[in-house]
């Protein structure tokens, strides 16, 4: 094998060169077919995400549509889930609420890899003081608890839509940079990443085109579990009225309501608690799943 197929990015772990990107998806579905949960997992978050996007169509009310003479009515069939206090239909606000939800876990998951993966490639790959500067500062961030951290900047710059992505975004990319770095610093040496930088390739391209698509799985796997947390802290600071704020509809602040009538109503918590319950958990079961199809590791065994 030549130094110039080595360079193009071949690992221990990836095979020969020929095997085409179409047969490597394939190979990972049926590993990862074979962990039923996670598969089932899979199959139910999409549902999910699928019944928030298309709600106008899944459901005859809107989030805001008030009946009076309907307040507190028991979950039906014309009402599954019940309505509130103000005879709105709890499973259609559920769905409208977790667009809010799942987008802002999506945009600060994304926010949060994208700064994480790059201040992780640069601190690994180029070392010395740049890396010093940069995994201090990462520690810095890191040393204080990530929820007090988000909480103490919601109150400090007021909720809104825009603010709760940020925050999350910009709080937790210091996993992804130290994770990164890790498998920078391992992938440097081998011999693909040493044969890039002997045929005079630019340090950017060994980065972003050798080393970059060989740390995509442990950062797959990280943006999943990420996706998890940043769901549930959006509720959380939606709850305690720091986050999206009525009238509207998201997970956490439909909590804040259904709170104030658990004993009169207690089906008004039942939509949004276990819709973030199960989102949550199909997560972190496709989290497992994919670290188990991805790793090489794991996959030898």
């Amino acid at each position: 094998m030549s130094s110039v197929q080595v360079a193009r990015g071949l690992t221990l772990a990836d095979g020969p060169v020929t095997k085409t990107w179409m047969s490597r998806l394939r190979g990972f579905w049926r590993r990862f077919a074979r962990n039923r949960i996670a598969a089932f997992a899979a199959i139910l978050l999409t549902v999910i995400y699928l019944a928030a996007i298309f709600a106008p169509f899944v459901t005859p009310y809107t989030p805001e549509k008030q009946n009076l003479l309907e307040r507190f009515s028991a979950p039906s069939l014309r009402h599954p889930f019940g309505t509130d206090q103000f005879g709105r239909d709890s499973y259609t606000r559920a769905l409208y609420g977790g667009r809010v939800s799942l987008a802002v876990g999506v945009a600060s998951v994304a926010i949060s890899l994208i700064l994480g993966t790059l201040l992780g490639l640069e601190a690994g790959f180029t070392g010395g003081w740049p890396d010093i500067i940069l995994m201090r500062f990462t520690d810095a961030v890191m040393a204080f608890p990530t929820l007090f951290l988000i909480v103490a900047i919601s109150a400090l710059v007021g909720p809104s839509l825009f603010n709760v992505i940020a925050i999350i975004g910009l709080t937790t990319w210091p996993v992804v940079a130290r994770l990164v770095r890790g498998e920078v610093l391992s992938l440097k040496e081998r011999d693909f990443a040493l044969a890039a930088r002997v045929l005079g390739f630019s340090p950017r391209r060994v980065m972003l085109r050798h080393l970059l698509p060989n740390t995509s799985a442990p950062i797959i796997v990280a943006g999943t579990l990420q996706l998890a947390f940043a769901v549930l802290t959006e509720a959380t600071l939606s709850f305690l009225g720091l986050g999206v704020r009525p009238p509207t509809p998201s997970w956490g602040n439909m909590l804040t309501v259904a709170q104030k009538d658990m004993f009169v109503a207690p089906w008004v918590a039942v939509a949004p608690g276990g819709l973030i319950f199960l989102t949550v958990l199909c997560l972190n079961f496709i989290g497992d799943g994919l670290r188990d199809s991805l790793d090489p590791h794991l996959r030898e065994r």
